[in-house]
């Protein structure tokens, strides 16, 4: 197929975005959509093996699927994942799968491979555009499509899977495997940073090789993790400054950049200084996205809003209420799970996905919260087994970031980065389970107050009390103390992500667990005694 001039996919874009705009504005009913996105993915699961031992029918009614087939975890799913790996054909998708992404590992501490089945990566290509183009509509023009667009994902360097070598097979991250099958079209006018650099394996070099490329480059648009983007601009001025020049910010460099794309962890925590490191002109566009799919996205400006379900691109959801949600008997839990024409507006709910992947009644691991239903629009509130929960206070990552952005803006402080976990109390005579959360904190120094441990407990544990019944009730019962907080030295994060090889890329930190796997190793590298 012929690549044309960026003219002709600029003005075909621009229609896109009228065309957009109008579905908004004249949406069909999404529980609608998905029903008829439901009979279309029981039609090919059926067709394989592990689906059709699964209960799963052709054409089957939500009602009929959810009796018959069972949620599903990755570890049930696995075997058959790696028999796919393996170049066996049919097993959860029709035909062979040739590529697997790598999820970030975030909420078990090991990634998990997914296969992307030749439709998933035709759901992750019509994704990425409709994403864009939900921005589009919000500024009202399709001039982030004029410049090229600059992603900060993992490298493209996919890797052979050994034990695929009569069926050739790769694995990568999913930012990688959707850079290398990009349309021919938004390789040449849109993709940055080319090939070369992107193939660069270790971080800080490639790192150095996208701001050596794309100095020259007319960027508009620049995407990947909130982390990762200040590491990008302050890369910007540390070059800049080693030639004795000053950049105020990336659009000195880029005048035409005008939109970053975040995704993988809340902006919050660094809105603030990402708005002056970029330039007061960029517009943040907030991207709910995830190996198994693409969630949803931003298509409002309107604070709390939440982001539009993308309920039309062929992945199915369910939601199980968080009230029902028992990690140990998900496979029971089937017939409790919803489908989008039930969520009510204010409950968490678990996130089921059945993808053109392969993936059926899989629980993913997000919990979610509608904050309207027409449109469907949700928050994403957290994991569910990345939360605090150990003495009954169901305390969400939401809850904690809030918490701590709220502190930190209304004493001007700049968070680096944080992590929170159970911590229980010793020498309790009743056999009652007591104790505390354990805050790690790390703050950029040069602040006019300077913070002090017991300070921030005091406000935050005033924050989570306002924003969460069941830790204020905790907390009245003494079962919870108040939290204790270490203030770290710069470069602890750093430290830790480097030791667990999750520097750069698509990769992030834990905001909390339900265990102390991270705290006990950011104790080891400060050399805090425990309480």
């Amino acid at each position: 197929m012929p690549v044309w001039p960026k003219t002709f996919y600029t003005f075909g874009l621009s229609l896109k975005t009228a065309a957009t705009e109008w579905k908004l504005r004249h949406r069909h009913s999404a529980p609608a959509v998905q029903e008829r996105t439901l009979a279309s993915l029981t039609s090919r699961l059926a067709a394989t093996k592990y689906w059709r031992e699964a209960g799963v029918e052709a054409d089957m009614a939500y009602d009929r699927f959810k009796s018959k087939v069972p949620l599903q975890t990755y570890e049930q799913l696995t075997p058959a994942i790696e028999r796919m790996k393996g170049g066996e054909s049919d097993v959860l998708w029709p035909g062979r799968c040739a590529l697997f992404a790598q999820s970030s590992g975030t909420t078990t501490g090991q990634p998990r491979s997914v296969p992307v089945t030749e439709e998933m990566l035709a759901h992750f290509r019509q994704a990425s555009i409709e994403a864009l183009l939900y921005y589009s509509v919000r500024v009202r023009h399709a001039g982030v499509f004029r410049g090229r667009h600059l992603i900060l994902g993992g490298h493209t360097a996919l890797a052979p899977v050994a034990e695929s070598a009569a069926h050739p097979a790769y694995t990568g991250e999913l930012s990688s495997i959707i850079a290398v099958n990009l349309p021919a079209w938004a390789e040449k006018h849109l993709y940055e940073p080319g090939n070369s650099a992107a193939k660069i394996v270790d971080w800080e070099a490639r790192l150095d090789a996208i701001v050596a490329r794309t100095c020259v480059r007319d960027i508009s648009l620049l995407a990947g993790v909130p982390l990762w983007v200040l590491e990008l601009a302050r890369e910007f001025n540390q070059r800049a400054a080693n030639t004795g020049q000053r950049i105020d910010h990336l659009q000195s460099v880029w005048p035409n950049l005008e939109c970053l794309v975040h995704l993988g962890m809340s902006v919050a925590p660094y809105a603030k200084e990402l708005r002056a490191l970029l330039g007061s002109g960029v517009k943040f566009h907030e991207v709910y996205a995830a190996v198994e799919g693409f969630i949803a996205t931003q298509d409002s400006d309107v604070p709390g809003a939440g982001l539009r379900l993308m309920a039309d691109l062929g992945v199915f959801f369910e939601f199980l209420p968080m009230s029902d949600f028992d990690p140990g008997r998900v496979e029971h839990l089937g017939a409790k799970a919803v489908s989008l024409a039930d969520v009510k507006v204010g409950v968490d709910y678990a996130l089921i996905v059945t993808t053109p992947g392969g993936l059926g009644r899989l629980v993913v691991g997000d919990v979610v919260r509608f904050v309207s239903k027409d449109p469907a629009r949700l928050i994403h509130i957290g994991g569910t087994t990345l939360r605090l929960n150990t003495f009954g206070e169901r305390v969400a990552e939401k809850d904690l970031t809030d918490a701590l952005v709220a502190i930190c803006g209304r004493h001007d402080w700049r968070l680096v980065n944080f992590h929170v976990a159970p911590l229980l109390a010793t020498g309790s005579l009743t056999g009652q389970i007591r104790g505390r959360h354990e805050w790690w904190i790390e703050l950029q120094p040069g602040t006019v107050a300077t913070p002090i441990g017991p300070q921030i407990a005091a406000e935050l544990d005033a924050e989570v009390q306002r924003s969460n019944s069941d830790y204020a009730a905790r907390r009245k019962s003494a079962v919870l103390d108040l939290p204790v907080v270490r203030l770290v030295m710069p470069g602890v994060f750093e430290h830790w992500l480097r030791y667990r090889g999750l520097w750069g890329g698509q990769h992030k930190l834990s905001r909390c667990r339900a265990d102390r796997t991270i705290a006990d190793e950011l104790a080891q590298i400060t050399n805090f005694a425990r309480d």
